[in-house]
């Protein structure tokens, strides 16, 4: 019944002096809500970075030449032959899924009067079934074409109705120049992917188009660069060294000549960059909780001046000590609860709107809004501890003659 009652005073309290109670709250609104913004924006990124590395393959991985290890001293011996590839996928079959020499080629284009650029990357049969797109008309490189050297190319939606305001382009050429040579790509496919923070950042004109790896080779067909898919059998985080030592062995090369590379270590170094920045910016944003405490402080200590007689009328009717604690610490609790929960809102609000201009669905994690909600609570009853001791140990004799 005491803490009722105690409750009751301290909501009476607050609602008596609502401006001077908003203002002190003030500190505590603007440390959650930035708290709040900046870890929901921090999950938000890295639930679109995910999405985006998901659009790649959890499998995927790659092994290159450890440039620093051979300077420019580069043998012919140690790069990536076709035999290389072909005794890695014997001798992996149960764990390799796809692999090809990783090649690309940048190419301008003009059809009729428009011009653009193609990112060609070169594939081998079926990638559509590792990388995640869809094919809207024809197909993707298959077996055929790899083997066949064949002149051929799948390009993006965009792309098809850029040049030729239609999807249904299956059949048509692309002039492209690739390694200094002219050639007309048939195109057998056209393709989509689901769009990405990161599609807005590729250039308006270049388009990512897809052709067998085989006529983008050198003339030695030998590379630096391996693209993977592993099997979902195999174990992706020990699959990488075991291709890496067995390709060293065989080439009779350093274990650490070729290193490995995948997707998954690349998701986690960004989820731990994105993840210490907003540890950091939140950490700072979190010293206007301090700041708030001591708002919460001064303004109770005022109040225990103004209730002085209040408090030696109580003491004089019963309240004991613990009582006048009691009450006093729930109304500092209350001003910096209710700071919290106006901040958690206010903070989404923020996010929402910033991750609303940026296009991303915002990601809002339960448990760090109760987190802010409690933290703010105990940051009342922390600054709020000493007024509170200060005026239950009020004489009650030297409180009722207090003016």
């Amino acid at each position: 019944m005491l803490f009722l009652e105690n409750l009751k005073l301290a909501l009476n309290a607050i609602k008596t002096n609502k401006m001077r109670s908003f203002l002190t709250m003030l500190g505590i609104i603007i440390g959650i809500s930035s708290v709040i913004a900046i870890t929901s924006i921090g999950d938000s990124a890295k639930a679109v970075i995910g999405k985006e590395f998901d659009n790649y393959g959890k499998n995927n991985l790659y092994i290159y030449l450890n440039w620093r290890l051979i300077e420019d001293s580069v043998e012919y011996s140690d790069l990536i032959s076709p035999e290389d590839i072909e005794a890695l996928k014997k001798r992996f079959s149960n764990e390799i899924a796809y692999i090809a020499p990783s090649v690309s080629y940048s190419s301008k284009v003009t059809v009729a009067r428009l011009n653009g650029k193609f990112d060609i990357q070169g594939v081998a049969a079926d990638y559509n079934k590792y990388k995640k797109m869809t094919i809207l008309k024809g197909r993707m490189i298959n077996e055929s074409d790899v083997k066949g050297e064949k002149n051929r190319i799948v390009i993006d939606k965009d792309a098809a109705m850029y040049f030729f305001n239609s999807t249904d382009v299956v059949g048509k050429t692309l002039p492209l120049t690739i390694s200094d040579e002219s050639k007309d790509l048939t195109i057998v496919g056209v393709y989509e992917v689901e769009k990405s923070i990161f599609s807005g950042m590729m250039s308006g004109d270049s388009y990512t188009a897809y052709s067998p790896y085989t006529i983008l080779e050198n003339v030695d067909r030998t590379t630096s660069y391996l693209d993977l898919y592993a099997t979902d059998k195999a174990d992706i985080s020990t699959i990488g060294k075991k291709l890496t030592d067995y390709l060293s062995r065989i080439k009779d090369k350093p274990n650490d000549l070729y290193l490995v590379e995948t997707l998954q270590s690349q998701q986690g170094t960004m989820d731990k960059i994105l993840g210490t920045l907003s540890l950091a910016i939140g950490a700072i944003a979190a010293i206007s909780l301090i700041v708030g405490g001591i708002g919460i402080m001064n303004i109770m200590l005022v109040s225990v001046t103004e209730r002085t007689r209040e408090i030696g009328i109580r003491k004089s009717l019963g309240a004991r000590t613990k009582d006048i604690l009691q009450q006093f610490l729930i109304e500092s609790m209350i001003i910096s609860a209710i700071g919290g929960l106006i901040g958690t809102f206010l903070g989404i609000g923020i996010a929402a709107i910033g991750m609303s201009f940026a296009k991303i669905s915002i990601v809002i994690n339960p448990m760090v809004i109760i987190i802010a909600v409690v933290f703010s609570a105990v940051v009342g009853m922390f600054f709020g501890l000493y007024p509170a001791r200060k005026a239950a140990k009020l004489d009650p004799i030297e409180a009722l003659r207090y003016e």
